[in-house]
C-alpha cells in the first residue's frame, strides 16, 4: 500500500515512512492510494472471529508487507486488550462504549496502534530516535503517553492548552515522567495543533530531530479507528435494520474512519457528526461553504476544534462532491445547556451516565432519529464521565465512582513547562 499527499498526488510513501513523517511536506495528511474492498462472507460472519481476527483483515492491506503477520497481530492483540460493548439505551438507541482501555479514552486504540508500529520500525534499526509531537484538545495526550510510555528509540512532546483540558486529563499527561513531556500553551487547541504543523516543516528542527505526529493527523492513528466500527457491527448485525452511528466529533479522525470502513464494504448506512459549539462541518453541510473559525472553549472539551485536520480526508474518500457526502452524512451541534440537559435526562430516564462528549453524541442521535425512524442508532460514547467529574456530578447530583487507576493518577505530581508562541516550542525542541 502506497500513501499519496492529499496536497500533491504525485508524492507516494511506503506506510513506514508515512507513519514516521506524519505529515507530507507542505503539512499535507497523507491518505491510502487505495481502498480495499473486504468480501461480504466476512462480514455475514463476522460472529466467527475474535475481535483481533476482525481488526487483522480490516487494517492489513493498509500496512502491507512492511509488518510481518505475526508482529502485526501481536501489536493488535496488545491494543485491543479490552472490551468495546454496545450498551442498549432505549428501543432504538444504544451506546458504542469505548473508554474500557487504559486511559478511559476512545484514542487508546489508535494510540496503542501507532506505538506499537512506530516501536517496530524503531527496532528494525534505520531510523535513530524519534521525537513524537503531539497537540491535545483533551483525552489524546493520555493515551499517547500511555501507549508510548517507555517505548525504546522515543520521546513524546505533548501540547495542551493550559486551562482548557480537566484536571484528570492533565494529570494522565503531565505525570508519567520518562520518555514523556508535557508543554502548557496559554492559547487553545488550535493554536497548540499550528505550532506543531509548523515544527514539522522547519528545517532547523529537523536537522536536530527526527519529528513524526500522534495526532490523528498520522495515518497510524487515523486507521485502526475503523475498528470501532466493524465491533460495534458484530453487536447490531441482529438488529435487521438500517444502521446509523452518531459520532461526537472534534478533528474528526473517528468519523473519517468509520466513513472509510463503510467503503470497505462494512454495512452501515448512514453517520451523524455530532458537534458542540464548534461546528465547521455542520454549517458547511447547511450551507456548501467550508469556513474554519477560531475554536471556542465547551464543556466537551476534546471537540473544541475550529480547524478540523481530517474532514479534507472525508472530502478526499467523497471526491470532494457535496451531494454524494451528504447523502451520508448529517450534522448537528449543541450548546453547554443542551449537553448538560441530555445528561440530566438519560441519567433519569435509562438510568445511564453519559460524559459530555457522549451527550452531543446522543443529542445528534436523537434529532438525526425524528426525522428517520427506521433506522437503529448507535451513539459514541468516547471518555468515561469521570474525566469529567465535576461537570458530570454537578449536572446529575450524584457522585460518580472513581475508577483506582484514575485515583492512583490523582495523586501523582504535575509536572509541565509553560510556553506562550511557536518560537518558546522551538527553543525547546532545539536543546
Amino acid at each position: 500500500m502506497k500513501y499519496r499527499s492529499l496536497n500533491d498526488k504525485n508524492h507516494k510513501v511506503s506506510f513506514e515512512d508515512a507513519v514516521v513523517r506524519g505529515l507530507a511536506p507542505g503539512k499535507a495528511l497523507y491518505f491510502p492510494e487505495d481502498i480495499p474492498k473486504l468480501s461480504p462472507d466476512f462480514f455475514q460472519n463476522l460472529d466467527k472471529y475474535s475481535k483481533e481476527e476482525i481488526a487483522y483483515e480490516a487494517i492489513k492491506a493498509f500496512v502491507g508487507d512492511e509488518i510481518e503477520k505475526n508482529s502485526l497481530q501481536e501489536i493488535l492483540k496488545k491494543t485491543l486488550n479490552f472490551e468495546f460493548p454496545v450498551v442498549p439505551i432505549s428501543e432504538n438507541i444504544g451506546t458504542l462504549e469505548l473508554f474500557h482501555g487504559p486511559t478511559l479514552a476512545f484514542k487508546d486504540v489508535g494510540a496503542g496502534f501507532m506505538a506499537g508500529c512506530l516501536g517496530h520500525f524503531v527496532k528494525k534499526g534505520n531510523l535513530g530516535k524519534i521525537t513524537v509531537l503531539v497537540a491535545t484538545s483533551g483525552d489524546t495526550g493520555g493515551a499517547v503517553a500511555n501507549g508510548f510510555l517507555g517505548v525504546e528509540g522515543i520521546d513524546v512532546v505533548i501540547l495542551y492548552p493550559k486551562g482548557k483540558v480537566s484536571e484528570i486529563q492533565e494529570k494522565q499527561l503531565t505525570t508519567l515522567g520518562q520518555n514523556i513531556t508535557a508543554l502548557e500553551v496559554n492559547g487553545n487547541f488550535d493554536d497548540c495543533q499550528d505550532m506543531v504543523k509548523k515544527a514539522f516543516s522547519d528545517s532547523e528542527i529537523s536537522a536536530k530531530r527526527q519529528l513524526t505526529s500522534a495526532n490523528s493527523i498520522n495515518v497510524a492513528r487515523w486507521l485502526p479507528q475503523m475498528f470501532y466500527y466493524f465491533f460495534a457491527y458484530k453487536q447490531l448485525a441482529e438488529k435487521k435494520a438500517k444502521l446509523a452511528f452518531s459520532v461526537p466529533s472534534g478533528n474528526f479522525g473517528n468519523i473519517c474512519a468509520g466513513m472509510l470502513a463503510k467503503q470497505m464494504g462494512l454495512p452501515i448506512d448512514h453517520f451523524i457528526a455530532s458537534n458542540n459549539e464548534n461546528n465547521v462541518v455542520t454549517r458547511y453541510l447547511k450551507s456548501k461553504e467550508y469556513a474554519p473559525k477560531q475554536s471556542v472553549q465547551t464543556i466537551s472539551n476534546a471537540m473544541d476544534v475550529g480547524t478540523p485536520s481530517n474532514f479534507v480526508r472525508i472530502l478526499e474518500l467523497f471526491d470532494n462532491e457535496f451531494n454524494s457526502l451528504s447523502q451520508q452524512l448529517s450534522s448537528f451541534s449543541y450548546s453547554d445547556d443542551e449537553t448538560r440537559n441530555a445528561i440530566k435526562e438519560v441519567k433519569q430516564k435509562y438510568n445511564y451516565v453519559m460524559d459530555p462528549h457522549g451527550a452531543v453524541g446522543y443529542l445528534g442521535l436523537q434529532d438525526f432519529l425524528a426525522e428517520n425512524p427506521e433506522y437503529y442508532g448507535t451513539f459514541l460514547e468516547t471518555a468515561h464521565p469521570v474525566k469529567f467529574l465535576e461537570t458530570v456530578e454537578e449536572v446529575i447530583g450524584e457522585k460518580v465512582e472513581i475508577p483506582d487507576s484514575i485515583k492512583e493518577v490523582m495523586n501523582k505530581e504535575k509536572k509541565s513547562f509553560e510556553i506562550s508562541d511557536y518560537a518558546e516550542l522551538k527553543d525547546f525542541l532545539m536543546r
